[in-house]
C-alpha cells in the first residue's frame, strides 16, 4: 500500500468524523434531521469527496434531507477549512446510502423463510 493512497483513507476518516460532528452540533438546518455518516471516499487529488449517509425515513423525507446536505455543504466545507490542515478542501457530494435499507429487506426476506419452514 503506497503512502498515498494510506493518507487518502486517513483524509477521508477525518473528513467522516469532523462532518459527524458538524451535523450533529452547527447544521440547523431542519431538513437535515438525524443522519448516519455511512462513509466517505476522497479523490487521490482531494478535490471531490463522495459523503454517504443514511436516515431511516421515507423516500419523500430523504429528498427533502439530500436538498439540506446539498444547501450546507458549502458551509460544511469552510468549517472542514479551518478544522482541518489541508491545502486543497474537497467539494462535498452527499450520496444516499441504500446499504442499510438492502439489509433490513433482506433481513425481513430470510426471518419470513424460516418462520414457514
Amino acid at each position: 500500500m503506497s503512502k498515498d493512497y494510506s493518507r487518502t483513507l486517513r483524509v477521508a476518516d477525518q473528513i467522516q468524523r469532523e462532518l459527524a460532528d458538524m451535523l450533529k452540533t452547527e447544521v440547523k438546518d431542519p431538513r437535515v434531521g438525524i443522519i448516519t455518516i455511512t462513509g466517505v471516499e476522497v479523490t487521490r487529488d482531494y478535490a471531490y469527496a463522495k459523503i454517504f449517509y443514511t436516515a431511516l425515513n421515507d423516500k419523500e423525507e430523504n429528498a427533502a434531507i439530500e436538498a439540506g446536505l446539498k444547501h450546507a455543504s458549502g458551509f460544511l466545507r469552510s468549517q472542514l477549512s479551518s478544522r482541518m490542515r489541508l491545502r486543497v478542501i474537497p467539494q462535498l457530494h452527499f450520496i444516499y446510502d441504500e446499504s442499510v435499507e438492502r439489509g433490513v429487506y433482506l433481513s425481513r426476506l430470510i426471518d419470513k423463510a424460516i418462520r414457514k419452514t
